[in-house]
């Protein structure tokens, strides 16, 4: 598979699939509270994707080769569940971390964003975190511009997480996004500077680091879908679809409820 290189009506339609994307998250967030069940939060976004935003929730039966198809609307990754966690009858507790994995479909176009919640008061570690793996995203994304290579966002991320003493998850990776759910090229949140595929004005693409508090390793689980740490220590991940243009990025999933870049993205704009 080559890498799409999207044109202007492309990327019009992906703007409009990255908000819907991120509109999710906005409106589900006064729902992730002590007390709700995955499967109920699951329930909430699907009706809202397709009866208020007549958009298609992608994850519900996906189904790529050697998998059996996805059976809900979202992912929600508890605790120690690194991705692909299927909403159902776990009910979020206070200090729990849950990611929330929402990707939908707009007249064909896909955006693709996740987002972390802390439940009640995080504990310190959880916090530390969940902020650590935020600001590795950032970083990633801020590498972003034409003549750039994919492995200059694998180093930073790499290098963030592992100075603060923690794993970067190898097995799973951002991805290519446009009429396809998952296309070139793959974006390893690992590597080396300069290595890799060079980054061209029109592409579009995931950075979506998952950071272990623990080790790398993975396990999964029986369901064929849940990944979670094998040291059953604490993961976290957060996700943005990110255009590259003709002088650096534009991140497309983004709304009203979005949460800010980090300062150090912030200040270098200002």
């Amino acid at each position: 598979m080559s890498i799409v290189i999207k044109d202007a009506t492309d990327i019009a339609g992906m703007r409009i699939a990255g908000r819907l994307a991120s509109e999710v998250l906005d409106y589900i967030t006064p729902f992730v509270v002590a007390g709700v069940t995955t499967g109920e939060l699951d329930r909430l976004c699907h009706e809202y994707m397709v009866n208020v935003q007549g958009t298609i929730p992608a994850p519900l039966n996906y189904c790529p080769p050697g998998y059996t198809p996805y059976p809900k609307a979202i992912c929600t990754s508890v605790n120690d569940v690194i991705c692909h966690g299927i909403p159902g009858d776990k009910v979020l507790k206070n200090e729990d971390v849950v990611n929330l994995d929402i990707t939908v479909i707009k007249d064909g176009y896909h955006g693709d964003t996740s987002r972390m919640f802390c439940i009640g008061t995080p504990k310190p570690f959880a916090k530390r975190l969940n902020d650590i793996t935020y600001e590795c995203m950032w970083l990633g994304i801020d590498q972003i511009k034409p003549g750039a290579h994919l492995g200059d966002i694998g180093f930073v991320i790499q290098q963030h997480a592992e100075k603060a003493g923690y794993s970067v998850v190898r097995e799973f990776c951002g991805h290519g996004i446009g009429k396809v759910f998952h296309e070139d090229p793959q974006v390893l949140h690992y590597g080396r500077p300069g290595t890799l595929t060079e980054l061209k004005e029109g592409m579009i693409f995931t950075v979506e680091p998952m950071i272990n508090a623990g080790r790398r390793e993975i396990k999964e689980m029986p369901d064929g879908w849940t990944i979670k740490t094998r040291d059953r220590k604490l993961s976290a991940q957060w996700e943005h679809t990110v255009l590259v243009t003709a002088t650096g990025y534009e991140v497309l999933t983004v709304s009203a409820g979005s949460p800010p870049p980090p300062d150090f993205i912030t200040n270098k704009s200002a």
